[in-house]
């Protein structure tokens, strides 16, 4: 278990909140490098995810100067099979909302497994699409590298906008980890087949942790400090949080603003 605070041997690289400049990329859109449809069977995505992961990075990639960060997150399907992705993108560090983004697509496939990547990456680009201006970071309410084929949705979606993406999820896929202290900012690695794969991080005191993993274009303790500066009150950091609110339909509401997740 290692206290983040006081590790000594994994320094993240620090993040700096927005100056008094202007982002040089408000004027900028989010345009997808590449996306990956649907291959067409469960055997083809698999070795389509395996292949693809040789492609993610887990090199430091944040800009110096963080100024924006989104959060994504991906409704259930309505009764006509559609879903909605929802982009919502806060300033660093004070959390307050930019902006808001909403697409929406319908599921080239069922639910399978280790393909969420497939199923829910439509919807996000739909509204990765329509913002305005280009957030720095992007977490994903969901895996990463932290993946059986090492290709979660964080990562798909980094490939796919070739922006730094964390993967946070609210329960562990795969891996083992050992202790896990009581206190904010503690956390431990989270082991598969001999690998560090993501970390298990301690968000608030005694309260359930969450998963984190590298997208893309990111190390894993700059993830972990992104995670821990973008969560306050609550367990799961604001962007993806909100993003879950405004994914649903709820965002306007008060208990938005007050639900403990």
């Amino acid at each position: 278990m290692t206290r983040f605070d006081e590790c000594k041997n994994l320094r993240p690289r620090p993040l700096s909140p927005v100056g008094t400049a202007a982002s040089p990329c408000y004027n900028a859109t989010v345009k997808l490098e590449v996306t990956y449809p649907w291959p067409g069977d469960t055997a083809a995505a698999r070795r389509l995810q395996e292949e693809l992961a040789a492609l993610v990075s887990a090199r430091p990639g944040l800009p110096a100067t963080v100024h924006r960060v989104a959060g994504i997150d991906i409704s259930p399907p309505d009764a006509d099979g559609w879903v909605r992705g929802a982009v919502v993108v806060l300033r660093w560090p004070g959390m307050e909302v930019e902006e808001v983004s909403i697409g929406r697509a319908r599921p080239p496939v069922p639910y399978v497994p280790g393909l969420l990547g497939f199923r829910e990456a439509p919807a996000a680009a739909d509204a990765l699409e329509r913002l305005s201006a280009v957030p720095d970071a992007i977490l994903v309410d969901g895996q990463g590298y932290a993946h059986p084929r090492r290709f979660g949705l964080a990562c798909h979606i980094g490939l796919m906008t070739g922006l730094p993406t964390v993967g946070c999820a609210k329960s562990v896929l795969l891996g083992k980890h050992g202790p896990l202290g009581s206190e904010r900012g503690d956390w431990t690695p989270m082991v598969d087949r001999g690998e560090t794969v993501g970390a298990v991080v301690r968000t608030r005191q005694n309260v359930s942790p969450v998963y984190v993993s590298v997208g893309h274009r990111v190390d894993l303790e700059s993830a972990i400090a992104l995670v821990l500066g973008c969560c306050g009150r609550y367990r799961l950091p604001e962007p993806t949080r909100m993003a879950h609110h405004a994914a649903a339909g709820t965002l306007g509401e008060p208990d938005a603003a007050t639900a403990s997740s």
